[in-house]
């Protein structure tokens, strides 16, 4: 049975007209960052209603599940799991968010529909930026031009100046994000935190090297879609927006 992962970046934040690094600043959501929200919360209940029935048909769960997994679905009565499994795919079981206030507003709303409270995991947190939170991408580029295109070019081997690395970054966000899946496994969840982040557990979950983490697009309130199966996981949608 496989754990269904809503993986969803806050909306825009107040002052976004210019680009800068906000990382652990606590920056709150703007008005048009909670509508981004509120459409992508609609979404997923949506998407939710409209694959209720069909995942159980997955051709993927033939593919990825084990056979211990196979067998003891045969096992089972479809008049004795068809309520439960009804009940478990159409609704989120649980809602986890970075604790910055931009990520717990956004998990608010998505948690909303089904009575459930947002954890909120310090882990899940964006990177700081050291010396660079604050900056608008064209005030890093004029003051630290070398720094700045030497982490542009390479995250993984590069970091912000006095910032978290993309190794660090990671190290406290996989086992946070394994401890979560454990503990729910066969339901749908959602994550809520940041673009950075997610680049992160995106590319742990398509095998993709953290020097290419640049490669992955995240958008204010997008939502990937990740089954995670026995064998291993699956991304069934990337970087989706149900704003303009």
């Amino acid at each position: 049975m496989a754990t269904t992962l809503y993986l969803v970046r806050h909306g825009e934040t107040e002052g976004s007209e210019a680009k800068r690094y906000k990382g652990s600043i606590d920056v709150p959501l703007s008005e048009k960052g909670i509508g981004q929200i509120k459409g992508t919360s609609a979404f997923i209940r949506q998407y939710l209603g409209n694959t209720s029935a069909s995942k159980y048909l997955s051709y993927l769960k033939d593919i990825h599940a084990s056979t211990d997994s196979s067998e003891a679905r045969k096992s089972e009565s479809p008049e004795s799991t068809s309520e439960l499994q009804s009940f478990r795919t159409s609704r989120l079981q649980a809602v986890y968010t970075s604790d910055l206030s931009r990520a717990v507003r956004s998990a608010c709303i998505i948690a909303e529909p089904y009575d459930l409270k947002p954890v909120e995991t310090p882990a899940l947190r964006e990177r700081s930026f050291g010396i660079w939170e604050g900056m608008t991408f064209n005030e890093i580029k004029e003051k630290y031009p070398e720094e700045f295109e030497a982490w542009a070019g390479n995250p993984l081997r590069y970091s912000p100046i006095e910032g978290e690395s993309t190794l660090g970054v990671r190290d406290r966000i996989l086992p946070a994000l394994t401890g979560i899946l454990d503990s729910h496994k066969g339901e749908n969840i959602a994550i809520v935190a940041h673009g950075g982040v997610n680049r992160i557990i995106l590319c742990h979950f398509l095998g993709i090297p953290l020097e290419n983490i640049f490669r992955v697009e995240q958008d204010y309130a997008a939502v990937n879609i990740i089954e995670i199966w026995d064998k291993y996981p699956v991304v069934k949608m990337l970087n989706r927006t149900a704003h303009g």
